[in-house]
């Protein structure tokens, strides 16, 4: 344990992939809270689906695997994934679940289809891309991991500045609206900045599991607490703490991915909170009812 310790602090690569994972949880973490709090945890799901298209038009017209520019491809199809689900939305008998189903399935199916085509162009360049599948977090380096910080810690800075905003729309939109907020667009912020959050995750867990990192840590938070603030801080802790464990347990045993073991110990960290939270806990529940 203490040799894991001293690499986590010493070893170039370690330090690179802890620090990057318990970054994309903490900021995963907060973010899907209000996802989870506004049943909208298929959100985080589709839009990382919708992400997958981005990624391969940005390295056909780009040419190039650089972080930056396959990070603005996912987020520019991200965009587009948000504005089709709020068009279908608000100008069909759609409902909000169906509409995340269509958005998910449509964008996916179609960066699965222009994935296949960059592999069979057979272009050295594009070697790795399909690692946004599943991610590939040991690929983190210095670069990836301060650009991760800069854009979470400025998602983190608006949910800060619009907490009272962000707080009314999650419990009670229509009082919110009746107090001259204007619900639509917060709730198209709150979803950009959803998107945010999925865009600096995609190399380190990749599509597919992005969503378990927006909506774990804060169905574990909410076993804790019934204040938004305190469950914002338990979830931005329990994705801290998973992004880390799982970096660590990668390397404790060979040729470990990163991103399912930051999965696994997330999904840990959840069974426990609903377990053993005072709060909500099952055990603590039963024992209770015993003693009635």
């Amino acid at each position: 344990m203490s040799g894991l310790l001293r690499d986590l602090v010493f070893d170039y690569t370690l330090r690179n992939v802890a620090l990057g994972s318990a970054l994309l949880g903490i900021v995963s973490g907060v973010l899907g809270c209000f996802a989870v709090l506004r049943r909208q945890g298929l959100l985080g799901d589709a839009l990382s689906h919708a992400a997958l298209p981005g990624i391969c038009v940005a390295f056909l017209l780009a040419g190039s695997r650089e972080t930056w520019v396959l990070m603005l491809g996912a987020g520019i199809s991200g965009w587009l994934g948000t504005l089709a689900l709020l068009a279908i939305v608000r100008h069909t008998r759609i409902h909000e679940d169906s509409a995340l189903a269509v958005v998910l399935s449509v964008f996916f199916g179609l960066g699965i289809l222009l994935l296949t085509y960059v592999a069979k162009r057979n272009d050295a360049n594009q070697a790795g891309l399909d690692r946004y599948l599943f991610g590939q977090a040991a690929t983190l380096v210095t670069e990836n991991v301060v650009t991760m910080a800069v854009l979470g810690l400025a998602a983190l800075a608006c949910v800060a500045l619009l907490f009272k905003e962000f707080k009314l729309l999650a419990f009670d939109p229509e009082f919110a609206a009746t107090l001259g907020l204007n619900a639509p667009r917060l709730n198209l912020l709150l979803n950009v900045l959803t998107l945010v959050a999925i865009v600096i995750g995609l190399q380190a867990v990749g599509v597919i599991l992005m969503v378990s990192l927006l909506v774990g840590p804060a169905v574990a938070a909410r076993q804790w607490t019934n204040r938004l603030s305190v469950m914002l801080f338990i979830a931005a802790l329990v994705g801290a703490l998973a992004g880390v464990a799982g970096a660590l347990l990668s390397v404790s045993q060979a040729r470990l991915p990163t991103g399912p073991m930051v999965i696994l110990s997330l999904t840990v960290l959840v069974a426990l909170s609903l377990l053993f939270a005072p709060a909500r806990g099952i055990v603590w529940d039963r024992l209770r009812r015993w003693s009635a």
